[in-house]
């Protein structure tokens, strides 16, 4: 199915409040404009050096989401590029993200990354970590960051109870912070998650924003 009627499938499916992000990484500029085309504004990229390469080829009116494991040495490199930085997984990041920001003078919003899925290679900090961190207060006080909510991803497993159980504390830990440490702030609204293959379950668990590359592009350009 061509990339225009894949988006349009798409947006058709999802309910009005949750954002499509189209994971574009490892695919062409040309394939992406297709989407752009179709109405598709925000793209997601992994890689700090292509969304930098990719970023001037295309429209000014892109959103572009950094959704991976965001280096400290990168975080300059994507600064003026970014809209959102879905993956911040540690205070340090978060603090890097906060200088980096203040020093061309922009306000970068972003997503706290959350690690419940089985896989050890998956970033992000623990529910306790990050609770306990906004009690602490840790997540207060920078200027240049916006909270905009979190971000997680669930197992890579064919049980859909499994992965149903865990956007579920996902969507918890939101609503934990949301209503606690956090509830003073307006722009904290964001639930990030669910892909490709579970993204209809995602979002019957609360999520507002989804990832959604293969749906899109088909396989990966490698």
């Amino acid at each position: 199915m061509p990339i225009g009627e894949n988006i349009a499938k798409l947006h058709g499916a999802l309910p009005p409040h949750v954002r499509l992000v189209a994971v574009s990484k490892f695919h062409p500029v040309e394939r992406l404009m297709e989407a752009y085309e179709a109405g598709q504004r925000i793209f997601g990229e992994n890689r700090a050096q292509e969304l930098v390469a990719k970023a001037p080829q295309m429209p000014a009116d892109v959103q572009w989401h950094f959704i991976g494991k965001l280096q400290t040495n990168k975080v300059r490199m994507i600064m003026p590029h970014v809209a959102m930085i879905e993956s911040i997984d540690s205070l340090k990041l978060l603090a890097l993200v906060d200088k980096e920001a203040a020093r061309i003078g922009r306000t970068v919003d972003v997503l706290l990354q959350l690690h419940v899925a089985q896989e050890e290679t998956k970033s992000g900090f623990t529910v306790d970590e990050l609770l306990e961190a906004a009690k602490a207060g840790q997540l207060q006080g920078f200027e240049h960051v916006r909270l905009c909510g979190v971000m997680g991803m669930a197992s890579l497993t064919d049980d859909m109870r499994q992965v149903r159980r865990e956007f579920a504390l996902i969507k918890n830990t939101f609503d934990a912070l949301r209503t606690g440490v956090l509830a003073g702030c307006e722009s904290f609204a964001q639930v990030s998650m669910g892909m490709s293959d579970d993204w209809p379950i995602a979002v019957e668990e609360g999520s507002t924003m989804v990832r959604v590359g293969t749906d899109i592009f088909g396989a990966r350009e490698y």
